[in-house]
């Protein structure tokens, strides 16, 4: 046994300065953009009903969740939370920087500060009662392609790291074959396909083993859970109902590819504004250029599996970065689920800078013009990713705000309707209604489809069901209402015609006591 002074002097020594500029990147930039969120109470519509929260979630298939967000305690804490999360994001930035064998400071750095600031990560902010969980399972993830590239059997940890990745969030999958895929054309390109050949079988067999075994384990453990729980899979997500293509094969393989298209190009989130559409370009270009270069240098345009590679990696990318969707083509596939394509800029960088690393600096125009138009493209994808974030956390800011003000005016307008007592079935039925009221977010171009933040497909407020004003008035407001839940009550309510003729709130008569209930009107329209 060792003293703790030598521990550290031997962990410090380990882990070398690339390492360290991988993790400190990753960890200050993620402080920098994610504080808003961090030092606030801002709760998204979810997180209104998660203040306290087991996170036991075995019915959606994430055995390991409640275990990895028992860590920061079950309460909603998001400095602690936030902090925990950054550590292992900061964690993974470490492990990224050895799979794609980043060499410059400088790319490491920024490779680090594109993993902190992608709209990803700041719409699981948004969702911060699991967001340590979350960060644990993309750490799991990276960790299992890096051990399986290790050689000497490192392929079976990997797969377990695989399955508890999966056991807390499934969507990491893909960052994991994406991973491997990087390391499978980089392994070509090094040209040890024709040198090596038997190192590239045993490379590919280690991943592909990895994904098989994390994923067998993690469907048995699945298994073994749900039947010593005696529960079932729910229908969330399509969870239930993986391995059930209801679509059939080929037209769930054509909203794949349709649905990467769309969102590479039309959804906004890898480039926003006309600054980082160029930057992206640039780095497209770039790359492009670089593969030119080496196409000519080593003569690939000569040989026929250089063309039938290229096609090949064009087919496979949208299936790797969407393979969820093939198993589960009932999934609503949001932006949290996405995280994996900021490793494509990342990718670009990476293959950029060691395409390059022959050129002698001095000498070769093209590769320090190159290497500058790549530095500056991620500055300012970084840049423009913490903005969009920034942007997003003050629209739900506002939002908040917004819904504080309208709950204090409705629990004063329920308290005060004739007949009210303190327990009265009350039942609250639309969501408040936006016509009557300014819209508050102003930016839905940049936020718009950044989950739990923007505003397309989401109201204005943070109040989506009766639930959630029952949630919000208990939780910030300070009083108990007994909100009805039973959905044929609500019905029977809606249809009828007392309903019918009231008036939405702010009106008059938007409250109104019938038949031993309270009646709360708050759509946005009359019927």
């Amino acid at each position: 046994m060792i003293a703790p002074e030598e521990a550290f002097r031997k962990i410090n020594t380990k882990f070398g300065k690339k390492y360290r500029i991988a993790f400190l990147s990753t960890l200050i930039v993620g402080l920098i953009v994610h504080f808003p969120v961090m030092l606030s109470d801002i709760p998204n519509h979810d997180g209104l009903e998660h203040i306290y929260s087991s996170q036991n979630m075995i019915t959606s298939g994430r055995w390991f969740l409640t275990v990895a967000c028992g860590i920061s305690s079950y309460f909603t804490v998001p400095w602690v939370i936030g902090l925990i999360g950054l550590l292992f994001l900061a964690c993974a930035g470490m492990v990224l920087a050895d799979l794609f064998e980043l060499e410059s400071p400088i790319s490491i750095a920024v490779c680090g500060g594109l993993l902190a600031t992608f709209p990803s990560l700041a719409s699981t902010f948004a969702y911060i009662f699991a967001l340590d969980g979350y960060m644990m399972a993309l750490f799991l993830a990276v960790l299992s392609v890096w051990l399986a590239g290790r050689g000497n059997k490192g392929w079976i940890a990997g797969g377990f790291c695989l399955a508890f990745s999966m056991g807390v969030y499934q969507a990491y999958l893909p960052f994991a074959i994406l991973l491997c895929c990087y390391r499978f054309i980089m392994l070509l390109v090094d040209g040890k396909w024709s040198k090596e050949r038997r190192t590239v079988l045993q490379r590919t067999g280690e991943y592909l083993g990895m994904g098989i075994l994390g994923v067998a384990l993690y469907a048995v453990i699945l298994r073994v859970l749900l039947m010593l729980c005696n529960k079932e899979l729910d229908s969330y997500q399509g969870i239930g109902k993986v391995g059930f293509a209801q679509e059939g094969f080929a037209a769930t393989m054509k909203a794949l590819y349709m649905d990467f298209a769309t969102f590479a190009l039309k959804k906004n989130i890898l480039f926003q504004n006309l600054f980082s559409a160029t930057a992206m370009l640039c780095l497209v270009m770039v790359t492009v250029a670089v593969v030119m270069q080496l196409a000519s240098d080593r003569h690939w345009f000569t040989k026929p599996g250089f063309y039938l590679f290229v096609a090949g990696l064009a087919a496979v990318l949208p299936i790797a970065t969407g393979c969820i969707r093939i198993v589960s083509p009932e999934l609503n596939y949001h932006l949290l689920m996405r995280y994996h394509w900021v490793l494509f800029p990342i990718a670009m960088l990476a293959f950029c800078e060691k395409g390059m690393a022959g050129a002698e600096m001095t000498k070769n125009r093209f590769t320090v013009l190159s290497r500058w138009a790549i530095l500056i493209s991620g500055v300012v994808l970084l840049f423009c990713y913490g903005l969009a974030d920034n942007i997003g956390y003050s629209n739900l800011g506002k939002k908040y705000e917004k819904t504080y003000a309208y709950c204090v005016r409705l629990l004063d307008r329920i308290e005060q309707t004739d007949g009210y007592y303190q327990g009265i079935p009350v039942v609250i039925i639309g969501v408040v209604g936006n016509d009557p009221y300014p819209v508050t977010d102003l930016t839905q171009q940049v936020t718009g489809n950044m989950t739990g933040l923007g505003l397309i497909g989401e109201s204005d407020y943070l109040l989506n069901k009766g639930a959630d004003y029952e949630a919000f008035i208990k939780n910030y407001l300070g009083a108990t209402l007994n909100i009805v839940a039973d959905e044929k009550i609500i019905t029977e309510v809606y249809d009828s015609e007392e309903y019918i003729n009231m008036e939405s709130f702010p009106g008059a008569g938007s409250t109104k006591v019938v038949n031993g209930k309270l009646y709360v009107k708050t759509e946005n329209f009359n019927r």
